[in-house]
Formats: C-alpha cells, structure tokens, sequence
C-alpha cells in the first residue's frame, strides 16, 4: 500500500472552469518573479492558499498599473505607489464591481508585495466590511463536501475530516506528528504544537475523526519504513515517505472540494481556511462559548466573537420571515 498521490502539489490550484491566469507585463516581470520566489520560500505563517491567492492577486494588479494613467513609478516612488493603491481600489470597486471583503484582500496582497519588494505598504484606506461572521460552508455544502471525503482514500479521509472536525490551520495539519495524537478506545486529543503565535492547544477528537485517524495509522503502519525509529514522524505522509508539505495538503482538500462541486478560490465557495470558518460558526450555533471556541482554534477572543455575528443567510433568512397580506 502507498500513499494516495498528491494531487495539486506540482500543479496550480485550480481555478474556475474557463479561467487562465493573467499575464505579467514584461516590464513587471522581473520584480514579479523576484516577489515570486520571496513568498513561495519565506511564506510562514501564510498557508497555501494565501501564497496562491497572493500571487494571482498581484498579477491582477501589475496587469493593470501597465494600462493605467499614472504619473511616476508606483514600483519605486511611494507617491506614486499611494496612488496606484487607491485608484486601483477605486477600479476594483467601480469598475470591476468587487465587494469590499475582495477589494481588502487585494490591497493586502499588493501590500504584501511592495513591502518584499522593500517599498512599504501603501497609503490606502480598507473599505469597511458589513459587519457578518466569517464566511463559512453552509449545511448542503457541507454535506457535498463530507460526501466526497467519503470516497477518498484513507490518507485524505484522515486529513479532510481533521481540517473539518479539529479545523488546524494548514500548516498546523501538515506540522501534526503521529506523537500528537492521543487516542483511546473512547476518545482521544489532538496537540497543535505550533499554533498562531506559537500558541499550544488540545482539541477533543469527535468520534469520525477518531475512527478516521485509526484507520489512517493502520494503514501508514504498513507503509514502507514507516515503523518505529524509522521514516518520518509526519502525521501525513506524501508518496515518497515524508512530510506532506502545506501546497500538497492544499491540492489535496481543493480536489475533494472541486469534486464536490464547490468552487474554489479566495471568492468562491471553498478554501481550506473556510473549514476552520465552518467549524467556528457551527460551534457558535450551538451555542458553544466563544472562550471555548478560541481555545480550540487557537483565536484571539475577539476573533472567535465574529462566529457569533450574522451571516447573509441570516439577514435573508430574516427578510423572508416577514409576512406578507394577501
């Protein structure tokens, strides 16, 4: 028995069908290839999806700064980087019909490039946000997606549900050794040893994820030098025996989603990260406390209150309830 292959780990994320990725202007060429190489090595703590959604974010605007009528280099000259960022804001807004949650994303991205490109961050207001809880796979996605964990192999299932039922950032999932786990005939934990901000946590296993788990390390048990003192001490390993890295893990629970149906990317349906969204949101309507909640996603108490705010399904949920006379 072997490791299912990583699917996504050498290839792009995928994108919506139809979809090509913009050119870079050969004039930005250089200093997009060197942002590139930048973020793709020094990442931590952004997760995978992060780097891709980056890349593709600042490609999006240095196709733009090469049509755009602007006065100085906004590659070089602050001045002209501050205008560059608002009125490719504006652009977004106005033009491109963006909702404010993306025109953020992207100006965080491009401020993420002038600041490795050794320019600094732009002078560029953030659009306020309706103040909703973060979005989040609603009840019939959930199901599409735990449908299709079904039919994946014994490595992913593990995985999926682990993101799903414990909801670790990916670099917490792919950092998880098998020393992590405790498990017993009834119950058992999961030890996030290098959580945001160097935070430890213990989260209970759901009883799925347990028996998941369980059939995971039967199988890696067999797997070639996988057995004690020998190979790696990874959780989830990749086909060649060692550490499955965070693009792999990524590739791997965007395919099960792609299958599912749900679209994938930073506006659409599914990221990785939304799964810690989706656990977060379905504890708080349960009515789970947000201390506990931030204890065992590892948030600040004033990120774990989000989960408690409206969704849009909310305020449509309650423009529907309202009678109307015949």
């Amino acid at each position: 028995m072997s490791p299912p292959s990583d699917g996504g780990a050498t290839s792009p994320k995928r994108r919506r069908r139809g979809a090509t990725a913009t050119r870079v202007p050969e004039r930005y060429a250089t200093a997009f290839a060197t942002y590139s190489a930048a973020l793709t090595k020094h990442s931590f703590p952004l997760d995978a999806d992060t780097v891709t959604n980056y890349l593709s974010r600042v490609r999006q605007y240095l196709a733009w700064l090469e049509v755009a009528a602007l006065d100085g280099d906004p590659l070089t000259d602050p001045a002209a980087r501050d205008w560059a960022a608002r009125d490719y804001r504006a652009h977004l807004l106005t033009v491109l019909k963006r909702k404010p949650a993306t025109v953020n994303a992207h100006l965080t991205a491009i401020d993420d490039f002038n600041r490795r490109i050794g320019l600094g961050p732009a002078a560029a207001k953030r659009l306020g946000l309706p103040n909703l809880a973060p979005r989040a796979l609603d009840q019939r996605a959930q199901v599409r997606f735990l449908r299709e964990v079904e039919r994946s192999p014994a490595r992913d299932r593990a995985m999926a549900y682990t993101a799903f039922y414990a909801g670790p950032r990916i670099h917490e999932l792919v950092a998880l050794n098998v020393d992590d786990l405790r498990i017993s005939a009834r119950k058992g934990v999961l030890i996030v040893r290098m959580g945001k901000g160097g935070k430890y946590r213990e989260i209970p296993l759901h009883p799925k994820l347990r028996a998941e788990l369980q059939t995971w390390l039967t199988e890696r048990a067999a797997l070639p030098g996988s057995g004690a003192g020998t190979g790696s001490a990874a959780l989830f390993l990749n086909a060649r025996g060692g550490r499955l890295s965070a693009r792999a893990a990524t590739g791997v629970l965007n395919g099960i989603a792609d299958r599912a149906g749900l679209t994938v990317g930073a506006d659409e349906d599914f990221t990785t990260h939304v799964l810690r969204h989706t656990l977060g949101t379905t504890l708080a309507r349960r009515g789970v406390d947000v201390v506990t909640i931030a204890e065992l996603l590892g948030h600040s108490l004033e990120t774990a209150r989000r989960y408690t705010l409206p969704t849009h399904a909310d305020r449509q949920a309650a423009i529907d309830s309202l009678t109307v006379d015949d």
